[in-house]
């Protein structure tokens, strides 16, 4: 008797126990799983490691008057040498400039960024990198996509179903080794936080499917990515139709940066005024013939850096179009088309000092040479409702084209 009451106790404690340590870990996983204060705390630690890969180790930092922390990082130390293929490399020699590459271009004014009017500057062997900063990514929709496009966003020349909006004048059909236009610079007002308005170029091969390879530079006013209104110079790639590959500016590894005075992300200052003096930025995008890397100049001769031709597929040998223009994000957020204007917020047909505008359009060939657009130049407005695009050719402006629109008007509801 005695002997059947030990052994029942003994099996009574054992299950007691099993079920108290069963109660202990799943306390634990609760409390592990449903406690706000860890997925912070998480969360929190993930940033300031994003922001660590990010930032690099500076050897001089400008505090610019818009509030923007310049970093002169060393030039070997920047984002693109965190590549494989780059690491411990130094940047590639200057490129062979394309031929006929001064006819049109306009010295670029030294402080046409404002983190440059103080006078202070960064020294030789250093490149200048605006400082990301915490809520720069908080604002972002996730840590991973901080700095990127969703690929949701990839372009089309009809847009109609991703919510980007374009108004564009663009080339395909043939083989193209660069481009280069000079492009105003406005303010547009973008209406909401997630929406963006920009103007830029874009180099472009494969096809709109998931093989898209591109290289983008202009500016842009992005409330998201900035956290304020400025235009802002800027630059992205990817080669993958913005799925797994590509960044804005210097925020992946990817574009070699190579002068010591333009701040990529950096505002633009002065700006186009309405019915008033008219501020323009000229780009050059092209591959190296001898290298095969793509390179930035602004202005006469000023040249940014370059993307190294081993992150793309198909422009690793050359480009098959190149599209010039103006782009909007228009989320509907208040169950409307957005207001966020495109270009200067005017319509193509109010012309000079009105409408934004893309003047001396131009392609490299296969010979390095820069060339007039011939007559085949396409105009598309994906929305003509709500922004349009008009174009012509004289012999000051050579090809250009007006473009732009205020967004949400009687037509465009």
């Amino acid at each position: 008797m005695a002997s059947s009451c030990a052994k029942a106790y003994r099996i009574i404690s054992f299950f007691l126990a099993c079920l108290l340590l069963a109660s202990n870990s799943a306390a634990a996983i609760n409390s592990t799983t449903l406690d706000p204060r860890d997925e912070i705390r998480a969360k929190h630690r993930s940033i300031r490691a994003h922001l660590k890969r990010v930032n690099k180790p500076a050897v001089r930092t400008i505090k610019s008057p818009d509030g923007d922390l310049i970093d002169c990082v060393p030039s070997h130390l920047q984002p693109a040498f965190d590549h494989p293929k780059l690491r411990g490399q130094r940047p590639s020699d200057p490129p062979e400039r394309p031929k006929g590459n001064n006819s049109s271009s306009t010295l670029l004014d030294a402080k046409f960024q404002a983190w440059t009017i103080s006078g202070e500057s960064c020294p030789q062997g250093t490149v200048p990198i605006r400082r990301a900063s915490r809520e720069d990514i908080l604002r972002a929709s996730s840590i991973q996509g901080f700095g990127r496009k969703p690929a949701a966003g990839r372009l089309r020349r009809d847009s109609r179903s991703t919510g980007h909006e374009h108004a564009v004048g663009y080339v395909m059909g043939a083989q193209y080794y660069g481009a280069k236009a000079s492009l105003s610079v406005w303010a547009p007002r973008v209406t909401s936080v997630s929406e963006f308005s920009l103007s830029q170029m874009w180099v472009i091969s494969g096809s709109f499917g998931n093989d898209l390879n591109t290289i983008e530079a202009g500016w842009q006013v992005s409330p998201q990515l900035y956290g304020d209104s400025r235009p802002r110079f800027f630059t992205y790639w990817t080669s993958d139709a913005y799925q797994e590959t590509g960044c804005y500016n210097l925020l992946c590894s990817g574009f070699v940066q190579t002068n010591n005075k333009i701040a990529i992300g950096a505002a633009i200052s002065p700006i186009s005024a309405l019915d008033g003096g008219q501020f323009d930025i000229d780009l050059l995008v092209w591959k190296d013939p001898k290298h095969g890397h793509w390179w930035l100049e602004m202005g006469a001769g000023v040249l940014v850096g370059y993307w190294p031709t081993f992150l793309f597929s198909h422009l690793a040998v050359h480009a098959n179009m190149v599209q010039f223009g103006g782009e909007i994000v228009n989320t509907r957020s208040s169950g409307y088309h957005t207001s966020t204007q495109m270009g200067s917020g005017h319509f193509a047909a109010e012309g000079f000092r009105r409408a934004s505008y893309f003047r001396n359009l131009q392609l490299v060939d296969w010979d390095n040479s820069l060339i007039p657009l011939s007559s085949n130049l396409r105009l598309l407005a994906d929305h003509p409702n709500c922004y349009t695009i008009q174009g012509g050719v004289n012999g000051v402006w050579g090809n250009y084209f007006y473009y732009g629109g205020p967004g949400r008007n009687v037509r465009c509801p």
